[in-house]
């Protein structure tokens, strides 16, 4: 739709409608309401207004038709009609407007906003909103939290906002209640660092307010639908380290305690992934998950894929996990590279251990990996340095070797000597696509 077009056209009124109805609305939303050829709302937002709709005016109910709407615009002011939407509160928090403006153009509509319900809840309860991260959780019914469950889950976005914020306020949903939250929190260990208040039924006779209530205790406690909740942590958290933890902070296997990429090899390997804030990466042969719990940590909107055989070692890294607090991290217990066709395409891929399937996972990976992406691998014996490198170079893909030997001071007596680790190899290649390889030849000359 073009600008010559939209002036033609009677724009479409996005109207917030709180639960009072009539009341929450100025005289100019009510005009336009009353004026509409075409009235869009969910089923409770149409019978609040019935009254107020004029009787020749088609109504088309949204619940379930959200797809739909979009089209149904798009054909009424094609026909030169009067639409009206009808959304709760703010339409552009968490609402639908923006939804409409990505399809239609933000020319073809005008949003008259309400009061947002998650800054009712905030009033009620006399807290300023402007610090908090606002949240929702209208999304699909996924069932209650699962420790270490992926991003399609209806609560995932959520548990990543509680682990970086300290105030939130949540649009919950009929089957992502305040009560499933809460039980998130507790699965997460997180019960005892937050408090609830839940705000039920705003704007109706029957609202009521529930504050500074304990975790454990919303987890087993009903709530009235529709209801936003409040979350505030009890206690200051130390910001996190990103980079650099130390092998200590580590469970590690026993008796084989050491079973683990060290320090200075880990940072070099994360170096060489070039991560961003939202890149997604897998993490194969995961030992004691060290190399994937801190790529998780650095990639805050992302999301790490981590596949281990051990048994035992997968107990290590669900454990070391939990202790870190993260939660934008997903462990298998298997064999690579089964299981693999599952996980999303990555941004960067580690190699810490292969299992005997190295040619082959070498060649899935390369296949998989996004255009720009890296796969960097760690080696300790020199045949698996070899069969890394023949099968890049049979693939006819770009690759470097650094070799990492790091010494560390131990005291010996009253003084220190330096104690040399095992030197490790570092084989990383980049996935560049044929035009980006012509233009990067060309540069060359």
């Amino acid at each position: 739709m073009n600008s010559e077009t939209t002036n033609l056209i009677e724009k479409c009124r996005i109207i917030g409608v709180l639960d009072d109805g009539v009341a929450s609305l100025s005289r100019t939303a009510l005009a336009h309401l009353a004026q509409a050829q075409l009235v869009i709302g969910g089923t409770r937002a149409l019978q609040l207004l019935a009254a107020q709709i004029d009787s020749a005016a088609l109504q088309r109910d949204l619940t379930g038709a959200l797809s739909q709407v979009p089209e149904w615009i798009r054909a009424a002011q094609g026909e030169h009609q009067r639409v009206v939407v009808l959304a709760t509160g703010d339409p552009l928090c968490h609402g639908i407007a923006a939804y409409l403006a990505s399809r239609l153009c933000i020319e073809a509509i005008e949003v008259l906003p309400n009061v947002s319900t998650l800054q009712l809840a905030c009033a009620r309860l006399g807290l300023p909103w402007q610090d908090m991260k606002f949240s929702s959780v209208h999304s699909k019914d996924a069932g209650d939290w699962v420790e270490g469950g992926e991003p399609s889950h209806g609560l995932y976005a959520l548990l990543r906002d509680i682990r970086q914020h300290d105030r939130l306020a949540v649009l919950t949903s009929p089957t992502n209640t305040p009560d499933r939250i809460a039980r998130m929190l507790v699965t997460e260990g997180l019960a005892d660092d937050f408090e609830m208040a839940v705000a039920e039924r705003l704007c109706q006779p029957e609202e009521r307010i529930v504050s500074g209530m304990r975790i454990s205790a919303a987890a087993q406690m009903p709530f009235a639908d529709p209801n936003v909740v409040l979350l505030w942590r009890t206690a200051l958290r130390p910001e996190p380290v990103l980079l650099g933890l130390p092998d200590a902070r580590y469970q590690q296997r026993y008796p084989e305690k050491g079973l683990i990429t060290k320090l200075e090899v880990r940072a070099v390997s994360l170096a060489r992934m070039q991560l961003r804030a939202s890149s997604v990466v897998w993490d194969i042969g995961a030992g004691s998950g060290s190399v994937g719990l801190e790529a998780a940590r650095l990639c805050r909107q992302g999301h790490v894929y981590a596949i281990e055989k051990n048994v035992d070692d997968s107990a290590i890294v669900r454990s070391n996990r939990r202790a870190l607090g993260i939660s934008n991290h997903t462990l298998v217990h298997g064999k690579a590279p089964e299981g693999l066709q599952h996980w999303p395409d990555p941004d960067a891929v580690f190699i810490g251990g292969s299992g005997g399937e190295l040619a082959a996972l070498i060649g899935l990976i390369l296949q998989r990996l996004k255009p720009e992406g890296w796969l960097v691998m760690n080696f300790v014996t020199l045949e698996n340095l070899s069969t890394a490198v023949e099968t890049l170079k049979s693939l006819g893909v770009a690759w470097d070797v650094l070799q990492l030997q790091a010494s560390r001071s131990k005291p010996i007596l009253h003084m220190n000597r330096m104690a040399a680790e095992n030197p490790v190899w570092l084989v990383c290649a980049q996935k560049v696509t044929a035009p980006q390889a012509a233009s990067r030849e060309k540069s060359d000359d």
